[in-house]
């Protein structure tokens, strides 16, 4: 006895899954008229018809409902197995989805130290902020500021909080006290950055003038530049404070939001990711513990 073909019994149980010829088509990325056609086909194989149609609408009969309870756990099955064999095939890479300004300014130039610790881990960047579709990204983790509300089956694990403050180059006006007439350079990104600090610090901004850009990481570029006085994270910065091309006038304060590192996955399913999230874990508080070694003598 010949078995039908597997790609007519996959869409027979996803139209059964769903109770739509439609739906299914979504699900499978193919028409109507597709699912139709290779139901039709398996029907004709077996010699039975699987399916009431009713105006249109899809019912599972006796002879369908006996053929699911067994193609139901099969794909099930299936999809588990190759799901894990593909994990074990690429424990050893990492496809992270990362905010673009946090990759070019902090984890870039850290991943030497990773790679250093972890010669056998190689790390493949993927540039995205805000929701994530792990499934059609082919992400493993995700670093995301938690401004947005995540899907509640994703682990996550909080890996610093978000610090800001406004940064510019030593020769600006604002290194000596002057707050009248400054350029102030806002985000598309992040449109309420500004808006957040002084409504947190209870400072002021007379006669400002605004330049908008595009990106966060335009806006540190053109801090560095001398073009006016950015809002930044401390974790964007960082180099450029330690270097000396930018000052922090004000010093940091903590905005409320933090960085998380998302996972669609518990992290100790993988070893790979459970060193990631050691390791940025420790790179995060490296960066903050001399800020709050300040505030804590200033204290």
């Amino acid at each position: 006895m010949n078995l039908p073909p597997l790609a007519a019994l996959r869409f027979f149980n996803t139209a059964a899954q769903t109770q739509s010829f439609v739906k299914a088509a979504q699900q499978l990325h193919v028409t109507h008229g597709a699912v139709s056609r290779q139901v039709r086909l398996l029907e004709e194989a077996l010699g039975v018809e699987l399916f009431e149609r009713r105006n249109r609408a899809i019912f599972l009969n006796q002879a369908g409902r006996l053929l699911f309870d067994v193609t139901a756990p099969m794909f099930e099955q299936l999809q588990s197995v190759v799901g894990r064999l593909q994990r074990e095939v690429r424990e050893e890479v990492i496809v992270l989805s990362c905010e673009p300004t946090i990759a070019m300014k902090w984890l870039i130039p850290r991943l030497p130290d990773f790679h250093a610790a972890h010669p056998n881990i190689q790390v493949q960047l993927l540039t995205a902020g805000g929701p994530i579709d792990f499934v059609r990204s082919g992400a493993d983790l995700a670093i995301r500021r938690d401004d947005f509300h995540w899907d509640p089956s994703l682990h996550s694990v909080t890996i610093c909080a978000e610090w800001i403050g406004p940064v510019c180059v030593p020769s600006s006006p604002l290194a000596n006290g002057q707050r009248h007439g400054q350029r102030l350079l806002h985000s598309r990104t992040r449109p309420q950055a500004w808006d957040n600090w002084l409504r947190l610090t209870g400072q002021a901004m007379p006669d400002a003038s605004r330049v908008d850009y595009e990106h966060f990481y335009l806006c540190v570029q053109a801090a560095t530049a001398g073009l006016g006085i950015g809002m930044a994270s401390l974790l964007m910065v960082q180099d450029e404070l330690d270097g000396g091309q930018l000052i922090a006038p004000f010093g940091f304060i903590q905005d409320g939001s933090s960085y998380c590192l998302l996972s669609p996955r518990p992290f100790s399913e993988n070893a790979s990711c459970m060193a990631f999230k050691a390791w940025l874990t420790a790179q995060m508080s490296l960066c903050t513990q001399p800020l709050l070694a300040r505030l804590d003598s200033a204290d």
